[in-house]
């Protein structure tokens, strides 16, 4: 579980924040509960929150590979990171919220292919799912509706258990993954503004 170490000062924002984390852990959807994060509106501000979470400099894409793709052991505790289709909502511990709107092309979808254990997930969470295969090479397809292969290669699920895709936006796919002889198979759709981002249903048989 994660560790908070918050001053006595900020001790009820400590107890909004676990529940927050209690929410993400029983299943990767971030729902804060609890008083509503204040939005960093400036551009400045902006700056100022990805500075204080070591994202200093980073687009939308580089800040999602950057936690998305980083060891387990090193993912912060003061920072839940939502990928949704529009946008990365980042929150953190001081009750502050950004948004890092996604391309107008493309949405990114997390996949966490199972054999024998997975759980819920709605809205991908950078910073705190977690899948069975960790660091296991698998074969990814993705097809499009008019049959036209868009990704065929090898890749390597994350330290987290997931592999991530950049999918066009507007569209419905089909997601093939393979690995040591099995095969899952998916539906995926980048239509409309609440599609799933988080795919954890995908069991290898």
């Amino acid at each position: 579980m994660p560790c908070l170490r918050l001053s006595r000062r900020r001790n009820a924002l400590a107890a909004v924040f676990v529940a927050i984390l209690a929410l993400v852990l029983a299943g990767c959807a971030v729902t804060p509960s609890g008083p509503a994060p204040s939005s960093v509106s400036s551009q400045t501000s902006e700056r100022e929150f990805l500075a204080d979470h070591g994202l200093s400099g980073l687009d939308v894409r580089q800040v999602i590979e950057r936690l998305d793709t980083m060891p387990v052991a090193d993912r912060p505790t003061d920072l839940l990171a939502s990928v949704q289709p529009e946008a990365l909502v980042l929150t953190d511990d001081q009750e502050r919220e950004t948004r890092l709107p996604l391309p107008e092309d493309e949405v990114y979808i997390s996949i966490a292919p199972y054999r024998d254990q997975t759980h819920d997930c709605y809205f991908h969470s950078l910073t705190t799912c977690l899948g069975e295969l960790a660091s296991e090479e698998v074969q990814v397809t993705l097809t499009g509706a008019d049959g036209e292969v868009i990704i065929d290669e090898a890749r390597q699920t994350y330290d987290n258990g997931f592999i991530g895709l950049w999918v066009p936006r507007d569209t419905e796919v089909t997601l093939t993954i393979e690995h040591e002889g099995q095969e899952a198979n998916a539906r995926i759709s980048t239509m409309n503004d609440d599609d799933a981002t988080c795919i954890t249903t995908m069991r290898l048989q």
